[in-house]
């Protein structure tokens, strides 16, 4: 990396975690814990301090990185020659990298095992069948980079596809690279079921929750569960086992409803099954918390869960595009994109959602 190369990348940096406004919120947090009743609500004191340490913290690294850029800067103005300084660019390159990621993945859950569930959109054998290119293009993405996928559910489409599936991705910090994959993903194409071959633009929405099954203990009562077994189907290649014994259960108090077919044994369905469900609870009681926050301070987010983020469009040219960073592909990088080559979006999305945690 080139000076110029560093001196952009560390600009853009602070540009994405927007260090006024963190000095800002910790003036904030200051005066708030100038009151009285902060003090006597230890959790809330315990709170604000957490917080105002994180923010002050993050300050703090990124200072000493530009000052000591810096003064590289300088010392290369003195000597009018930037060979000389190699050493000390490339040290300084690989401490900023360091902190990018770290910046970027450092949400309470960005090293948990992600469930991804993808659910087909109206538009039958079409939306079914894009559904499938999505689980393709993220067990690519999954094999190039090191991640182990293993599918949890599966029901197939009537003539391709499958109407929903939900597989789990573990690895190196897998819900925090894919946690922007949320929300509903667009196809345009000519459709290869379509006999008069006319353009077909389908939809399949996409979740993705942490497996927070060691984090935290979520209770559940046996009463509010139904626990059906039944036959499992589908093929699922080198992702899933076929097995005699999968597990449906609902949550009667919320209605949400998990499946698990991945083993031959019933009562580890019923463990993976279980694993899902509390996160999925887990992740409806932070969705509750976030609303009524949002309803408390009458902020309004421009993206929810619902959003359409990404379109894929193969006809009548080749682009994916990102509708929240504006990143785009056309051409062999679109279809590189649909064969698992996503890593420059999930950056791109990971930057986005810390300036959404900053706004």
């Amino acid at each position: 990396m080139t000076l110029k190369e560093l001196r952009k990348k560390l600009d853009n940096i602070k540009e994405y975690l927007d260090l006024e406004s963190k000095l800002q919120t910790i003036k904030e947090i200051e005066e708030k814990l100038q009151n009285k009743e902060v003090w006597n609500d230890y959790a809330l004191l315990q709170q604000f301090e957490r917080k105002k340490r994180n923010l002050q913290n993050i300050i703090n690294q990124v200072k000493e990185l530009d000052d000591e850029l810096t003064l590289i800067e300088e010392m290369i103005l003195q000597e009018n020659d930037e060979s000389l300084f190699e050493s000390e660019i490339q040290q300084l390159s690989k401490k900023v990298e360091s902190f990018e990621v770290q910046s970027l993945l450092s949400g309470p859950h960005d090293e948990d095992d992600a469930i991804v569930t993808i659910h087909s959109g109206a538009g039958g054998t079409e939306s079914c069948d894009w559904v499938a290119m999505l689980f393709r293009m993220y067990a690519m993405w999954a094999q190039s980079n090191n991640y182990k996928i293993e599918i949890a559910d599966m029901q197939e489409g009537d003539q391709a596809g499958y109407k929903s599936i939900t597989f789990i991705v573990s690895g190196d910090h897998p819900y925090g690279y894919l946690k922007g994959e949320n929300g509903i993903h667009r196809l345009v194409r000519i459709s290869p079921f379509d006999s008069n071959k006319r353009r077909h633009t389908s939809f399949a929405a996409v979740s993705v929750i942490p497996d927070i099954e060691n984090d935290i203990n979520i209770d559940i009562k046996p009463e509010d569960l139904k626990i059906d077994t039944f036959r499992a189907s589908g093929a699922g290649g080198q992702y899933v086992n076929k097995t005699d014994s999968a597990i449906r259960i609902t949550h009667l108090p919320t209605g949400i409803v998990v499946t698990c077919q991945t083993e031959r044994s019933q009562m580890k369905n019923k463990a993976t099954a279980m694993k899902i469900l509390k996160s999925k609870l887990y992740k409806l009681e932070e969705e509750k918390k976030a609303a009524q926050l949002k309803n408390i301070s009458g902020e309004k987010k421009k993206v929810e869960w619902g959003s359409q983020i990404r379109s894929y469009v193969l006809h009548p040219y080749k682009m994916v595009k990102d509708h929240r960073t504006n990143l785009e592909k056309t051409n062999v990088a679109a279809e590189n994109v649909l064969n698992g080559d996503i890593n420059d979006f999930l950056y791109e999305d990971l930057k986005y959602l810390k300036g959404e945690e900053n706004d």
